[in-house]
């Protein structure tokens, strides 16, 4: 559920779709963080791990992949605002034997916050993982694509419950 009685920011009184105007807000430092996990079936992911998928290097593919579909978040999602992004990193770990974690982290100085160009970068580049990998199987699952912290702005900062302390690189 919406928080405590907030109206949905892209709409308007009439509920008609708008892009949020964000003359009035000051320009902060934004910064989020991403994940998109996905779930391979046998020893898919061991192939990964070494690089044997057929289409090349799967994570560095990815990573480029996500990165430039960061910078496009405004063209690919109707009302988002275009936002010169100082800084987008995707990191990958595996986290057990079948379970590969994507990281993205976007950081801009702006009006708006980076939230969607997180996600945007984390689901492209497990979705390039998956393209990728699809020859081997296609069992690969995206399980989850979640926000896991923001950072700036006038709602300040806001980290999802599961997160720990540790900061991505």
């Amino acid at each position: 559920m919406a928080s405590d009685s907030a109206p949905f920011t892209h709409l308007d009184a009439s509920g008609k779709a708008r892009m949020v105007d964000v003359t009035s807000k000051d320009v902060t430092v934004r910064r989020a963080v991403a994940r998109a996990r996905l779930e391979f079936p046998g020893d898919t992911l061991e192939a990964l791990k070494e690089q044997g998928a057929p289409k090349g290097s799967v994570t560095g593919v990815a990573r480029v992949a996500g990165i430039q579909a960061a910078k496009r978040t405004f063209e690919l999602i109707p009302l988002c605002h275009a936002i010169p992004l100082h800084s987008v990193t995707i990191d990958f770990e595996i986290c057990d034997r079948n379970l590969l974690q994507v990281t993205c982290a976007a950081v801009a100085e702006a009006k708006t916050g980076v939230e969607m160009e997180a996600l945007v970068g984390a689901s492209v580049a497990a979705l390039t993982v998956y393209d990728m990998c699809k020859a081997i199987t296609k069992g690969i699952k995206i399980t989850e694509v979640a926000l896991l912290e923001k950072h700036g702005g006038r709602s300040g900062s806001w980290t999802a419950s599961e997160v720990s302390a540790r900061e991505p690189q």
